[in-house]
């Protein structure tokens, strides 16, 4: 077997190793069962807790008024709201099939048992997305939003490329081809959400649209505890499989996340222009250059662009929307939205 080699873990293996010191996430003899007792990343009993503790329902979240809101949104807003549900809505989909592919590959236990949670997790962000279609348009105009992006060409470009990213490791899975899709889901998590999640936020700022707001901020909040998985597992990779980082692979990183940045802003520019009111072009390339900083800098493989080091000022409101836990109440019964029981996990992975 090559160096670069990875063998898909089996699934009963009676003749497993126990060993929690010698525990690795590839090519491990993995017994495959559950431990919760002898962990060898002791980070996983925190993620673990913390997105259990996040689970919720989106049907919970009452969509009456928004309803009421949608024929009544600027023609800008009301596309930019159609054409990000079809984004999201593939993403999530996508995501759910793929994380088993690497999961298959992973033979620390404790992180498979992070990935099914998160699995789970982007099946309930996909009934997120539908809840909201079938509370604010008839079924015929539902489908359409659902695969806008078969017809849109700038929406089937960003699919194909994360979609190929993919493809690539289920084609071809070694040990570099896994080190690509995971930065890909980090890239995916941490970056490509973002013009998305900031255009429902401001629509939140603008009194317009509470339930589909809200209905984000709980996907926001699942995204973030699923940046930090990947960020653990590209960071433990560091440790176990240091032949896969070198100065070429650490800039092929760069390159991913500078091309993830690239197409964010392109994405948010397209979507958002300069037509919605409380946004514009440049504040979607000055937030998404901040947030490629803030994913490389929390790797450790230095910033990718000078000057966007700080939060934008004018962006502030965008973290502010997506502690899922800071308003007051909900929108429809003035109860707390400290109900999925615990607090949100910031965004702070710099």
């Amino acid at each position: 077997m090559s160096t670069d080699s990875i063998t898909r873990k089996p699934l009963f293996n009676p003749d497993g190793d126990t060993d929690v010191v010698s525990r690795r996430l590839l090519n491990f003899n993995t017994t495959n069962i559950n431990d919760f007792n002898n962990l060898k990343y002791t980070w996983v009993s925190d993620w673990y807790r913390q997105a259990m503790n996040n689970f919720w329902v989106p049907e919970e979240i009452n969509l009456s008024q928004d309803k009421s809101d949608y024929p009544h949104l600027e023609e800008a807003e009301r596309t930019a709201y159609d054409k990000i549900l079809s984004f999201l809505v593939y993403l999530d989909s996508l995501q759910s099939c793929n994380l088993p592919n690497v999961s298959s590959y992973v033979t620390a236990n404790e992180v498979s048992l992070c990935l099914a949670i998160q699995t789970f997790q982007e099946c309930i962000h996909s009934q997120a997305y539908s809840y909201m279609l079938d509370s604010i348009c008839t079924p015929t105009r539902r489908d359409e939003i659902l695969y806008q992006w078969k017809e849109d060409e700038h929406l089937l470009r960003r699919n194909t490329y994360i979609g190929s990213l993919y493809n690539e490791f289920l084609a071809s899975p070694d040990k570099t081809t896994f080190l690509r899709v995971c930065v890909a889901n980090y890239i995916l998590e941490g970056i490509y959400f973002y013009s998305g999640f900031m255009f429902f936020y401001n629509l939140g700022r603008n009194g317009k649209m509470p339930g589909s707001v809200q209905e984000i901020r709980y996907i926001n909040r699942d995204e973030n505890t699923h940046l930090w998985l990947f960020r653990e597992i590209l960071l433990e990779l560091q440790k176990e499989e240091p032949q896969l980082f070198t100065p070429e692979n650490i800039e092929m990183i760069k390159d991913m996340l500078r091309e993830g940045v690239r197409q964010e802003i392109a994405w948010g520019q397209y979507v958002i222009g300069d037509k919605i009111p409380g946004l514009n072009s440049r504040m979607v390339e000055d937030y998404i250059r901040y947030l490629g900083n803030l994913r490389a800098t929390s790797l450790g493989i230095g910033k990718l662009y000078e000057g966007y080091d700080e939060e934008p000022e004018t962006m502030t409101w965008v973290s502010q929307y997506a502690n899922a836990n800071l308003v007051k109440t909900d929108f429809f019964e003035a109860r707390s939205t400290a109900y999925a029981k615990s607090s949100a996990i910031e965004d702070d992975l710099g």
